[in-house]
């Protein structure tokens, strides 16, 4: 492997610079202030972040094993102790934050 150049290093910062700023300023171009969100953009909007949610715990379940270790005790507490405390505070970063707590306590030192 060759080293890079400055010129290479100065070329890729731009780059990245210049897509991250695109992805930024795009959505301002394509949905002016004054005109209507399309429909379909609204349909996202409203059913991609319950998507997105879904995948993630499916994601984070997804190698248990209930045959071997733990059973999955630890993310299955971790997770009940997620649903309570959000039910009870309606606060989600203190949900979240309290059960990898949970979580990496019985993982550390319980299981």
């Amino acid at each position: 492997m060759t080293p890079q150049t400055t010129l290479q290093l100065i070329l890729t910062i731009a780059i990245i610079a210049f897509a991250t700023l695109l992805t930024r300023a795009l959505p301002f171009f394509l949905f002016p202030v004054g005109k209507e969100t399309p429909a379909v953009v609204r349909y996202l909007g409203s059913v991609l972040p319950f998507a997105v949610i879904g995948m993630l715990v499916i994601y984070c379940f997804k190698n248990i094993s209930i045959f071997s270790g733990s059973r999955g005790l630890p993310e299955l507490i971790a997770s009940a102790f997620v649903i309570l405390v959000h039910k009870w505070k309606h606060n989600l970063l203190l949900s979240i934050a309290g059960g990898t707590v949970v979580y990496m306590v019985l993982v550390q030192a319980v299981f």
